[in-house]
Formats: structure tokens, C-alpha cells, sequence
């Protein structure tokens, strides 16, 4: 049997070790990785080159929406199998959009997660019956309203920028996260905006919340 490789990206670690608990026996899987957030992902997609990444979507820094988009656009031969929380089609369409191959909800049972790497690793996709049902009902009602995919708009830097920003951070924090000077974080701000033609901090948050580049939780603060 072929050799299946294996990258765990989410940024909880028990999830993570039931991940590696549930896959690390399966006959022919191998788990060469665990990434703790969409950056991480991306480095070590690069230096290892698993035949599938299992990915969460809700991560700090980098999401694993603009993690795929990256992984797939470098090494389009990887397969994406999203595990995710989240059953809403301002998540499901634009990381289908973006190149993964599985989307499963996180509750899906073990035998599901299995098939489906077994599936996209034969060159098939496979969604759970949730997201397909989501799937069918988004296209029957012929949404005019679809947001464009980020990808149509941000390069991959400006994604990384306005999820900071969104996160909160200031262009020294930002600077400093992304090993840029200030000003080069500063321009990337400008250019945001014009390109969102969104002219505020909060207005990027929105945004960013509307579009699932971040996750909204009650105890944060749209003006942070």
C-alpha cells in the first residue's frame, strides 16, 4: 500500500493528540508534522511535503482559509482536508474556492475523517452530508450576494496584514510579527484600504469577521 503522509494543523494541542491518536495506526498513514497555526502550516508544508494536510480554520495569525490558499497555490499536489467547527457558507465556499479538497465538520465521526483523506489522496473530494446539504442549498439559491474569494484581492502578505490587524495588533507589532520594517507594515495598511475600500480599523475588523478571516468572540471588543 502507498504511504499516506500526514501534517495536523490546529492550534489546540489536545486536538491535535487525538488527531495523531485516531490516524497514527491506520495501515499506510504516516503523521510527519503537527502545526500549531497557518504560518507554521505553510513552513512546514514546504519542508516536508505531506500528501495531506488535515486543517482547522479558526487560528491566530494566520487562518487556515489563507494557509490553504498559500499551500495550494505553491504546492498544488498536497491535498486540504479541512476539520473544522464551523458549518457556515462564508467558511465552507471560499476554502473550497481556495483549493481544499475535504470538508468535514469537527464532530464527524473517525471512520469519516479516514475516508476522506483516503479519498482526496485518490484524487476525489469529499465533503460530509452536512456541507454537501450546505453545498446544494447555497447553489439552489443562487446567492447574488457571494462575497468575492479574498485571493481575488489581497496578496498573500496583505491576508497576513489584515488578520493582524483584525487581531489587534499595531504596525510595530505587526512589523515585528512579520520581520518587516514599520513602514512596510504601514504601507501594507494603505493598500488594504484602498483595495477593500474600507477606511477604518474597525471597518477592516468587520470585515474580516464578515468574510471568516477571523472569528468574533463575545469577549472581544470590534475596537481593539
Amino acid at each position: 500500500m502507498r504511504r499516506i503522509t500526514l501534517l495536523l494543523v490546529d492550534d489546540h494541542n489536545v486536538i491535535r493528540q487525538g488527531l495523531r491518536a485516531l490516524l497514527r495506526f491506520e495501515p499506510n498513514f504516516e503523521i510527519v508534522g503537527e502545526a500549531a497555526s497557518g504560518r507554521e502550516a505553510v513552513a512546514l508544508a514546504q519542508r516536508l511535503s505531506p500528501n495531506v494536510i488535515v486543517m482547522d480554520l479558526a487560528m491566530p495569525l494566520l487562518n487556515g482559509m489563507e494557509a490553504t490558499r498559500q499551500i495550494i497555490r505553491a504546492w498544488p499536489r498536497t491535498k486540504i482536508v479541512v476539520l473544522s467547527a464551523y458549518d457556515d457558507a462564508k467558511y465552507v465556499e471560499p476554502v473550497i474556492a481556495a483549493g481544499a479538497a475535504a470538508y468535514l465538520r469537527k464532530d464527524a465521526a473517525a471512520n469519516e475523517l479516514i475516508a476522506a483523506v483516503r479519498e482526496v489522496v485518490s484524487g476525489k473530494a469529499y465533503f460530509s452530508p452536512e456541507i454537501s446539504r450546505l453545498r446544494q442549498k447555497h447553489a439552489s439559491e443562487g446567492d447574488h450576494q457571494r462575497k468575492e474569494p479574498l485571493e481575488v484581492k489581497l496578496s498573500f502578505r496583505e491576508a497576513e496584514v489584515l488578520q493582524l490587524i483584525a487581531e489587534g495588533f499595531g504596525n510595530k507589532q505587526i512589523a515585528s510579527e512579520l520581520n518587516i520594517t514599520v513602514k512596510t507594515a504601514q504601507n501594507y495598511r494603505r493598500s488594504i484600504m484602498v483595495k477593500l475600500n474600507v477606511h477604518s480599523v474597525v471597518g477592516l475588523v468587520h470585515y474580516a469577521v464578515r468574510t471568516g478571516i477571523i472569528e468574533m468572540h463575545p469577549t472581544r471588543s470590534i475596537l481593539n
